[in-house]
């Protein structure tokens, strides 16, 4: 039987003459959680609108649990729960009420599935209260209890860490491992808090203006994470100019007047040193650090370079 659960070829989503999508191919393997990551405007939303069936590519096609056929496709969906740009309560109904109108508006005829997943987000002190009256954080796991109610094997959460506090980012993380291991529910997760999703994911899924640049998993992210070059000295703009001319295959960041940060291994460190040498820059430090999420983020699109 084949571990994956979701896979894309060529999807592109244009809209006049400007592309959100383009040409985006990704394989989803079961019980993983991917972390999505991108700015704003680089077609997370749209890629999961697509795949949860609210909109329709422009071209490019998909297999969702081994179904080809976009009629198969859409009985399949029937097993995916989502909350995408935040969740979409009824503010007037409570909690319970919630819930329980999604579990009938999707056909499951498990009467059971509402409180249990309202007790799985730890709503079932407050499941009397009206959904208006919920704060940021309880509004986010009622979405997410939404989602659930269908006992899926797919779920899709655009930024659910959005507006929570400190503790509930962590409860946050908590409930959706569990739902993930005790559920045996592949997850694919956006978020702006890059330190969050490399605590929760499994995988990463970067997208860039549309464009997926790369896919690896938390082990890998690890090693390429592992180390930048900090550079420290008297002539920054010349070691500018050392990089573009002598390393340009290199992302760099220029810190301050007098720091930069290179994005390479430090096995070019030698030669690096040696040509700023050569150039009569007094060097005050030049050391291997270790890289943020953030950071890699910024060196893989190009972000840092001219700074």
């Amino acid at each position: 039987m084949s571990d994956v659960i979701l896979e894309t070829r060529g999807l592109t989503k244009k809209y006049k003459n400007q592309y959100a999508l383009d040409n985006v191919s990704i394989t989803l393997k079961k019980n993983h959680i991917y972390g999505f990551i991108g700015e704003n405007g680089a077609g997370k939303s749209t890629l999961m609108k697509i795949l949860a069936g609210l909109i329709f590519p422009t071209s490019g096609d998909m297999t969702f649990m081994g179904e080809t056929d976009p009629s198969a496709i859409e009985q399949k969906r029937k097993s995916v729960g989502t909350m995408i740009e935040g969740p979409y309560l009824y503010p007037g109904y409570s909690v319970r009420q919630n819930v329980e109108l999604q579990r009938l508006l999707i056909g499951n005829p498990d009467e059971s599935a509402t409180d249990r997943v309202i007790e799985l987000v730890g709503l079932s002190d407050s499941k009397k209260k009206k959904a208006k009256k919920l704060s940021m954080g309880m509004k986010q796991r009622l979405g997410i209890a939404m989602a659930m109610v269908g006992n899926p094997r797919f779920l899709i959460l655009d930024e659910p860490i959005n507006g929570l506090d400190p503790k509930n980012i962590v409860t946050l993380r908590s409930m959706l491992k569990k739902i993930n291991q005790d559920n045996d529910c592949t997850i694919f997760v956006s978020s702006h808090i890059l330190s969050e999703l490399y605590l929760l994911a499994t995988d990463f899924i970067f997208i860039h203006k549309g464009k997926i640049i790369e896919t690896v998993t938390h082990e890998q992210l690890e090693e390429k994470c592992s180390q930048y070059i900090f550079i420290r000295n008297n002539n920054i703009p010349e070691t500018v100019t050392i990089l573009e001319k002598h390393f340009p295959y290199v992302n760099y960041k220029v810190e301050s007047d007098e720091t930069v940060k290179v994005y390479a291994k430090s096995d070019i460190m030698t030669e690096l040193s040696g040509y700023m040498m050569q150039a009569g820059i007094t060097i005050s430090e030049l050391s291997e650090k270790e890289l943020t999420l953030e950071e890699y983020f910024i060196s893989i699109t190009g972000g840092g370079n001219n700074v």
